[in-house]
């Protein structure tokens, strides 16, 4: 197969994170767009979720679309939309920079508002945790949430992070903290409690520089 992420997937006992196909990516706009976050409290460094409903689902899809065409060996960006039921609910990405070399990622997420709060968030985190780890051979991963994000950061604390700096930030006009988050695969072992497979793995890897 000429793109093998495509078959990529990881499941766990509620999820299955997947790269989505045509109807998938319109329902990840759709969710988007229904709202991620209380208006005026942004979790994210760019205002993407600014704008009409229409504008913020096809923000994501051409989003979606950048992270595919820059995938490279040396640095890539694993954009899985999260399924539970049949039904998209939000995004879950993992990415590396010289991965080969440094062993460590970074992951970024988001969850439609309709499914907070239901351990979904943690259980998406350790899917992909769980690829870092396990399937690739990390290190570490590293996360970042602002302060004022608790939901964020009681994902990360529950799957074992450790405070690792902070940032300040001005975003929309305004002095947001960023408190950094870094994860050793000591740390995960511990703290790892969602059963996870990966399926389609191998014909990736190099895609992956590995």
């Amino acid at each position: 197969m000429t793109f093998p992420l495509l078959d990529l997937r990881i499941t766990t006992p509620r999820l299955e994170l997947r790269f989505p196909d045509e109807r998938q990516l319109e329902e990840m706009g759709a969710v988007a767009g229904a709202g991620i976050h209380d208006p005026g409290n942004l979790p994210f460094n760019v205002p993407w979720t600014d704008g009409t409903p229409e504008e913020v689902a096809r923000s994501v899809v051409t989003f979606h679309w950048g992270q595919l065409s820059r995938i490279t060996p040396a640095r890539w960006s694993l954009p899985f939309a999260v399924i539970k039921d049949g039904e998209v609910v939000g995004k879950q990405d993992i990415g590396g920079e010289d991965f080969a070399i440094t062993r460590e990622t970074g992951t970024g997420s988001w969850l439609g508002r309709g499914f907070q709060g239901k351990g979904i968030g943690t259980e998406m985190r350790a899917a992909v945790l769980h690829l870092a780890f396990a399937g690739l051979g990390a290190e570490w991963a590293t996360s970042a949430a602002y302060v004022d994000n608790p939901a964020s950061l009681r994902v990360s604390e529950k799957l074992g992070y450790r405070e690792d700096g902070m940032r300040v930030m001005a975003v929309q006009g305004r002095r947001r903290i960023m408190t950094g988050l870094r994860l050793s695969r000591a740390d995960w072992k511990r703290h790892r409690s969602v059963p996870v497979e990966i399926h389609g793995l191998e014909p990736c890897l190099p895609l992956l520089g590995l």
